[in-house]
């Protein structure tokens, strides 16, 4: 079995340095517009079904009118899904059943369509960008453009990035979705992959929720019992060192995230600046996003969650950000694919609120007859 590091004082929380400032990376949000929401729901009362019949499909399709300030909406014919490649240190400890190799592995496998997302996105009309933020070894040269360095650290021992780093990824998540949004995206999906990235995500939620690892610790990629205590040793540790920075946002990616988290949270961030609705997926963009909203408030209202994971800290997340999930599966996969089987959802909530026929423009009663 592998040895679980002891937290040691020694290995205090690194002071940040004077370039890291805490106020600009993510700044609050202006929310989508509440006038086109309130068009959208009157529409709907006006379409031929019974007030409320589609259930969340409605809410759904309001939400989307609300992003587009548009009523009906537009269909959403340029989804896009970005997928954050990163690795950490911590996957060393044995906190996954998978070796950190197959990072870099399934980044070729996604470049190749070989993946999962590859075959969802093809369901759902989406297409798939793939971003090696801080895979360990070396990608095709056409993904890591942004890269910022391989592997972040430790997070049970060190600080995953120094403040340079937390900054240059965060600036690198926002100069991916300006690039998407200019590039004609009308939706986005954040997707991640990287061997042991459950542990810094749990690690963020408990953090931030106050939650004690032990109700928070999933089997992340199926691990068995002693890889279960040794990743909830590691989150313990890690939160200790996070204590000290809780409050920060930014700082808490530095010490206890990691280039991947970073990245996506100033995607997020910036896709809500941007006006362009997301779907969140599992558990480590939900971290992600969860450290965003602590500083770009707002954010939360351009997102909508795909589904639920099995990972506990999931739902901790979900609820501290006030969002349900769309579908529930038990699905734990990330890369963005619970994300992509609820754009089907979204897909229909669109066309049922643009294309459907009024009462009036149909011809039918919208009164009921008593015999």
């Amino acid at each position: 079995m592998t040895a679980v590091p002891i937290f040691d004082e020694r290995s205090p929380v690194t002071a940040p340095s004077e370039s890291e400032d805490f106020s600009t990376p993510l700044r609050p949000v202006a929310p989508p517009s509440a006038e086109l929401r309130v068009q959208a729901s009157e529409l709907q009362r006006s379409l031929t079904k019974p007030v409320g019949s589609l259930g969340r499909l409605e809410e759904l399709g309001e939400w989307v009118s609300a992003c587009q300030d548009r009523c009906p909406p537009s269909p959403i014919v340029r989804p896009r899904v970005v997928v954050f490649a990163g690795d950490h240190g911590v996957a060393a400890h044995g906190v996954s059943a998978y070796p950190p190799e197959v990072t870099a592995q399934m980044v070729a496998n996604f470049t190749a369509g070989g993946a999962a997302v590859n075959a969802l996105a093809g369901v759902a009309g989406a297409s798939v960008r793939v971003v090696d933020i801080s895979v360990a070894t070396d990608t095709d040269p056409t993904v890591s453009a942004y890269k910022v360095r391989r592997s972040s650290g430790s997070i049970d021992q060190e600080d995953a990035l120094t403040s340079d780093e937390v900054l240059a990824a965060i600036d690198a998540g926002r100069a991916v979705a300006d690039e998407e949004v200019d590039g004609g995206a009308d939706l986005l999906i954040a997707g991640d992959m990287g061997i042991g990235n459950t542990t810094p995500a749990t690690t963020l939620i408990a953090a931030l929720t106050d939650t004690e690892p032990v109700a928070a610790v999933g089997r992340g990629t199926g691990v068995d019992d002693a890889g279960w205590i040794r990743k909830t040793a590691a989150i313990r540790d890690a939160m200790r060192r996070a204590r000290p920075v809780v409050k920060d946002p930014v700082a808490l990616l530095r010490v206890a995230g990691g280039a991947d988290i970073a990245a996506m949270a100033g995607f997020l961030a910036q896709a809500a600046h941007r006006r362009t609705p997301v779907i969140l997926d599992g558990l480590v963009v939900t971290a992600a996003a969860l450290v965003a909203e602590e500083s770009a408030r707002g954010g939360r209202e351009w997102w909508v969650a795909g589904h639920r994971s099995t990972e506990p800290a999931h739902s901790i997340a979900l609820r501290h950000l006030r969002i349900e999930p769309v579908l529930e599966l038990d699905m734990r996969l990330g890369e963005g694919s619970g994300a992509l089987v609820a754009l089907n959802v979204v897909h229909a909530a669109v066309a049922t609120l643009g294309e459907m026929s009024t009462f009036s423009a149909a011809g039918v009663s919208t009164e009921t007859t008593t015999t």
